[in-house]
């Protein structure tokens, strides 16, 4: 086989002759038979006949040049592989999505470049630059210098997911579950909303719960509840269990009463299950349909040492520990104080006699704009929700507050305090 480094668009259409010179028809495709190897190997031609499309192993190749046509040993009388048994390089690839990582957005492949080595003949890379088009378009045969002056623009196969299976819709690129995961989760949620819905839900499916978590709080209710359709209850309510409690209730409440109740049966955690059940019964835009349960208490008695101790415990669980709310047995609110005040009092030092207890609060049924207004005019990182008798029922961080009296496409796409990541919600995070 005499093959030259190139692109597939190069080779395809091109006249295919036996020894003799006797044309028999042309090429339309290239097929590759293990796909998820690092460089696949082309393991022949597709070529379309007078009689149909026939299968040519590459091994019966004896040389193309420049170019001219195929030159292959015997004319092909083999049926081509079924489409679910191999993947089909110009049918299966040509025009399809991957997700430019370093780039950070959704770009299609325009055309294969395509290596011999050794006299394998290899797919090597993904061209996704104007040059791959202009090259299928035709015109590198017209104005072959204007091609060549078009920057390049590729990216290389060995960061290309092996492919698992044959006609994909979506190809990503291999160390997407490890690199997409490191991006903030408002840059995935702009990549997996560019794509269609069954792209949208490959990418989804190819992240860990939290990543895929931390990314639907990012996204449009529409887009979430597509996703959701497509992925499954199950895997669904994987992802929901991961989210912050206020996402998690505002996502559940744009559900029907019957897929949100199928979602919650399926959700591991059942005491989060029912904390979720009593947020979406809250309006939406009430202080009750913003807070989140996802907040530090702890009780008056305690040391500071003893305090400090007990949150490096409790660390991995809860990420928003800016305050400390302080509350009796009941959970009725005592008093609260900030992290820096915990940190610069002395080790011996009790709880009670840190506390604020003048402390601003809002009640579930507080609209959503008065509560931004008050984390607002008192400067506040936080505000407690408090029920009738004065016990905490949640906290409404100022990132929510933001979404209430903001667009949602910007609101989605600004830093979050709270993240789920299984923490113990509502529970004690100092002793007696």
């Amino acid at each position: 086989m005499a093959f030259h480094d190139g692109y597939l668009s190069e080779f395809v259409g091109r006249e295919l002759v036996v020894a003799g010179g006797v044309p028999f028809g042309s090429v339309v495709d290239f097929l590759v038979e293990k796909p998820d190897d690092t460089f696949p190997k082309i393991d022949g031609l597709i070529v379309k006949t007078k009689d149909g499309l026939r299968y040519a192993p590459i091994g019966d190749v004896l040389g193309v040049e420049g170019r001219g046509p195929f030159l292959l040993r015997t004319e092909p009388t083999s049926e081509p592989v079924p489409e679910r048994e191999a993947l089909y390089l110009v049918r299966d690839l040509f025009d399809k999505q991957i997700v430019d990582v370093d780039g950070r957005k959704v770009v299609r492949i325009n055309d294969l470049e395509v290596a011999d080595t050794g006299g394998t003949l290899r797919v090597v890379a993904a061209d996704i630059g104007l040059s791959g088009l202009l090259r299928r378009l035709g015109v590198d045969r017209f104005a072959p210098r204007l091609v060549e002056r078009v920057p390049r623009t590729l990216i290389a196969w060995d960061n290309v997911a092996p492919i698992s299976d044959v006609n994909p819709t979506q190809v990503n690129l291999s160390v997407s579950g490890e690199r997409l995961s490191r991006l903030h989760p408002s840059e995935l949620a702009d990549i997996i909303t560019e794509l269609s819905a069954k792209d949208a839900s490959r990418v989804v499916r190819s992240l860990d719960d939290e990543t895929a978590a931390d990314a639907f709080e990012h996204l449009d209710s529409d887009v979430q509840r597509s996703i959701m359709d497509d992925i499954g209850v199950e895997r669904a309510a994987d992802i929901v269990e991961e989210m912050d409690s206020d996402d998690a209730a505002d996502l559940l409440g744009e559900l029907d009463e019957g897929r949100r109740t199928e979602l919650l049966a399926k959700m591991e955690d059942r005491e989060y299950a029912g904390e979720l059940k009593e947020l979406v019964e809250y309006e939406p835009d009430t202080a009750g349909g913003l807070m989140t349960t996802d907040y530090v208490w702890i009780y008056p008695h305690r040391t500071t040492a003893a305090t400090i101790a007990k949150l490096r415990d409790i660390a991995p669980e809860s990420e928003f520990i800016y305050y400390l709310y302080v509350t009796d047995q009941e959970r009725k609110l005592q008093g609260a104080l900030s992290l820096r005040t915990l940190l610069l009092a002395l080790p011996t030092a009790f709880i009670d006699k840190l506390m604020d207890h003048d402390l601003i609060s809002v009640t579930p049924e507080t609209s959503a704009a008065d509560t931004a207004s008050t984390i607002a005019r008192y400067d506040l990182l936080a505000v407690p929700v408090l029920d009738e008798q004065g016990r905490m029922l949640g906290i409404v961080t100022v990132d929510d507050a933001i979404d209430a009296i903001i667009p949602e496409k910007l609101a989605n796409s600004l830093p979050r305090f709270t993240r789920r990541h299984g923490a113990q919600r509502g529970r004690p995070v100092a002793g007696k």
